[in-house]
C-alpha cells in the first residue's frame, strides 16, 4: 500500500483526500444507464441533456451505441413546436453578443432557450477554444438557457459532427428555442441551412463586408439579413447597407417558402431591434405554417437526416474493416508513392472490404 498517494490504481501526487478520489473512482466505473438519462432529459433535466450529448460527441464505439439507445428511447417526446435557428456571420460580427441579448429577450418572454455553440477547431493541433460561455457569461447564469460549446472538428458547414441529434435531444428535454451559432465559415454554411427552421445572417456595415455580403449563396439560404452593431457613429453606415441589401434581394428568385426576407437594424449592446427579430422569426412560422412549407421542410430535414446516419455509419463501417485495416497502411504508401492510382487503390480498398462479406 502506498497510502495517501494511491488509492485502487489512481495516481496521487497531490495528496488529495483519499475519500474524494474514491468517490471519483466510484464515478468514472459506474455503468451508464440509457433508461435513466433519457428520463431526466425529457424532464428537462440539463445536466442528463449534457451527458447526453457528451455520448453523441464521443468518438467511442460503446458511447455511439449508448447515445443511440438515448435517441431511440427520447424521440417521441421531442417538443415538435419549437423554432431552430441558425445564426451565422463572419467571424468579428458579433454572434456571441447578439445571441446573448437575444437569448436574454425570450428568457425573459417565459422562454426556455438552447444555445449549441460550435466553436473551429485548429487544422494543426485540433483542439478548440470552447469558450462559449465566457462570451456569454450572463446567459450561461440564467437558469432558462442552456449553452452547449461543441468542436467543429473535421466537419464541414459550419457545424460539429453532431449537432443535428444534439437539437433533437434540446428538443426533447422541453426547449422552445434551439440556437445553433455557427463558426462563421462565409458560403459553405448549407450544412446548418438544412437542420434549421429560419436562418439568421448577420451582417457588418462600413467594413468591406457589404460586397462579400451580396453574393447568390448565403444570401439565397437567408430568412432574413440583420447589420449588427448599428449604434453610434455607425448608424449612419448600417442604413446605407440596408438600403444595399435590400436592393441585392430583389434580384434573387422568389423563396419557396414565400416568405420575403426583411433586412434589419441590430445593436446587440444598446438591445436595439431584438425584439423586432424575434417578431419577424414568429411571423415567419406563422406565414410558413398557413402554407404549408414548415411542416413539409421538418420532413424533408427527417429524410436528409436518415440519408447522412446511413452514409456515417457505412463509412465507419468500411474503415473499421479488418481487411481495410490490415491492408491501408501499405496501400496508403503506394498512392503517396505514385505507384497506384488514388482510383486503383480505391477500388483495391473496396474488393478487400467486400471479400468477407455475404452479398446477395
Amino acid at each position: 500500500m502506498s497510502g495517501i498517494n494511491e488509492i485502487k490504481g489512481i495516481s496521487n501526487p497531490d495528496g488529495i483526500n483519499p475519500k474524494v478520489l474514491h468517490r471519483v473512482k466510484n464515478l468514472r466505473n459506474k455503468p451508464i444507464d440509457t433508461t435513466e438519462i433519457a428520463s431526466k432529459i425529457l424532464q428537462g433535466d440539463v445536466v442528463a441533456l449534457s451527458q447526453g450529448i457528451t455520448l453523441l460527441e464521443s468518438n467511442q464505439p460503446k458511447h455511439a451505441e449508448l447515445a443511440s439507445e438515448i435517441m431511440q428511447q427520447t424521440f417521441a417526446g421531442t417538443n415538435t413546436t419549437s423554432i431552430r435557428i441558425g445564426i451565422t456571420g463572419v467571424p468579428g460580427v458579433g454572434k456571441s453578443t447578439f445571441i446573448e441579448a437575444f437569448g436574454t429577450y425570450l428568457t425573459e418572454l417565459g422562454l426556455r432557450i438552447a444555445v449549441l455553440a460550435i466553436d473551429p477547431s485548429s487544422s494543426i493541433s485540433k483542439g478548440s477554444i470552447l469558450g462559449d460561455k465566457t462570451r456569454m457569461e450572463q446567459l450561461a447564469r440564467n437558469p432558462r438557457a442552456f449553452i452547449r460549446p461543441s468542436a467543429s472538428g473535421s466537419s464541414l458547414g459550419g457545424v460539429a459532427k453532431k449537432t443535428r441529434e444534439a437539437v433533437l435531444l434540446c428538443e426533447a428535454a422541453k426547449f422552445d428555442v434551439v440556437l445553433i451559432e455557427t463558426v462563421g465559415v462565409g458560403q459553405s454554411e448549407t450544412t446548418v441551412h438544412g437542420m434549421v427552421d429560419f436562418f439568421l445572417l448577420l451582417k457588418l456595415a462600413g467594413a468591406g463586408d457589404e460586397l462579400q455580403g451580396i453574393k447568390r449563396g448565403i444570401m439565397e439560404m437567408a430568412d432574413a439579413i440583420v447589420i449588427n452593431k448599428a449604434d453610434g457613429t455607425n448608424v449612419k453606415n448600417a442604413r446605407i447597407a440596408k438600403a444595399d441589401f435590400m436592393r441585392a434581394l430583389h434580384l434573387f428568385p422568389p423563396k419557396t417558402s414565400g416568405w420575403t426576407v426583411p433586412v434589419l437594424l441590430s445593436s446587440a449592446t444598446e438591445k436595439i431591434g431584438i425584439a423586432e427579430i424575434w417578431e419577424q422569426i414568429e411571423n415567419f412560422k406563422t406565414t410558413t405554417t398557413q402554407n404549408g412549407y414548415w411542416k413539409q421542410h421538418r420532413k424533408e430535414q427527417q429524410k436528409q437526416w436518415m440519408l447522412e446516419y446511413l452514409e456515417e455509419h457505412l463509412k465507419n463501417y468500411f474503415f473499421n474493416d479488418s481487411q481495410v485495416k490490415e491492408n491501408w497502411n501499405e496501400i496508403e504508401q503506394n498512392v503517396m508513392l505514385s505507384k497506384q492510382s488514388p482510383y486503383e487503390a480505391a477500388n483495391q480498398l473496396l474488393q478487400l472490404f467486400y471479400s468477407n462479406k455475404k452479398l446477395p
